[in-house]
């Protein structure tokens, strides 16, 4: 089949990766955003979705506005769009281009995570599992009937990160059994449970900040949650009394702990960082002060001692 691969996020690598080298399928071009200014030197630099095709020789489209470019879609011929992670709204006249179907990987078991961060809402509420799904698209938010899913349990210490990493690798078999049922002829349509839905936003750093209110458990699967992006942080005040980011890396649950009546106050903060919750105390592992490099936390109360007492926050 001819298909046409739209998207931006390198969770989607794998999937194009494995088209680009299937035997089966010819991918006619790519579409992704365009490039974007990155770090503090602000250089202009390309999706590695982008990189890929071009090394492959594929032409590559970077629409500001996807659903201006109908007639230059039409006119690849498509017998389907792959789209994973692409940050646009594809409107009906997009939606109706290719011949056969237009198709979405999704990483989450749906109806449950739609929207922007379906891999760190998985972790952050506590779910056992989550999958791929390979959905047709519909003008909504990931509401589109379901073709395929695919189950994959969390690990007890996964952060955003491993889990993005190992959904993209489980993607492109998932993809590639998609395309083999809509060869066959009347693949699966099961129409979503809108009941049991639920929406994730798109997250910004300072979705990271911690609030000491919530429970110990809360908290420590935000932080793997929201590892690397968006991270997770507090406020530490400094000896000439100033308040500073503190970047928490990783954590832990204190077993058998009982919290102060106050969430943020340090309890302990010698050999170890021990921090009361809403419910629970939380043992700081890793930390990072803000222009300072990542380190244990021992490490970290060496050069910044703090006083048991003390708020974070």
């Amino acid at each position: 089949m001819r298909i046409v691969f739209i998207g931006t996020g390198d969770i989607g690598l794998p999937s194009l990766e494995a088209l680009l080298h299937s035997g089966e399928h010819k991918v006619v071009a790519v579409v992704t955003q365009p490039d974007k200014p990155v770090g503090r030197s602000q250089t202009l630099t390309p999706p590695r979705v982008k990189t890929l095709a071009l090394e492959h020789g594929l032409p590559v489209l970077q629409p500001k506005r996807i659903r201006d470019h109908v007639a230059e879609l039409a006119a690849l011929a498509a017998d389907v769009f792959v789209v994973v992670a692409y940050g646009q709204i594809l409107s009906k006249a997009v939606l109706e281009t290719p011949k056969v179907a237009c198709l979405n990987i999704h990483a989450s078991l749906l109806p449950r995570h739609r929207g922007a961060s379906p891999i760190q809402a998985a972790i952050r509420e506590g779910d056992a599992e989550t999958g791929i799904t390979i959905m047709w698209m519909d003008e909504g938010l990931d509401t589109g009937d379901i073709l395929l899913q695919r189950l994959l349990p969390i690990a007890s210490d996964e952060t955003g990160g491993s889990l993005h990493d190992r959904l993209a690798m489980q993607a492109p078999e998932c993809l590639e059994e998609a395309l083999r049922l809509l060869a066959r002829g009347q693949p699966p349509r099961v129409p979503q449970n809108n009941v049991q839905a639920t929406l994730t936003k798109k997250l910004e750093r300072e979705h990271g900040k911690l609030d000491w209110d919530r429970s110990a458990v809360e908290l420590e699967r935000m932080i793997r949650a929201y590892h690397p992006w968006p991270g997770t942080y507090t406020f530490v005040t400094s000896a000439d009394s100033k308040q500073l980011q503190l970047k928490v890396h990783r954590a832990a649950i204190v077993d058998h702990a009982e919290s102060c009546p106050t969430g943020g106050t340090v309890i302990e903060a010698g050999q170890r960082l021990l921090v009361a919750c809403g419910s629970g105390v939380l043992e700081l592992l890793e930390v990072q002060l803000e222009g300072r490099k990542r380190m244990s936390a021992r490490d970290f109360l060496r050069g910044h001692p703090l006083e048991v007492g003390m708020r974070l926050g």
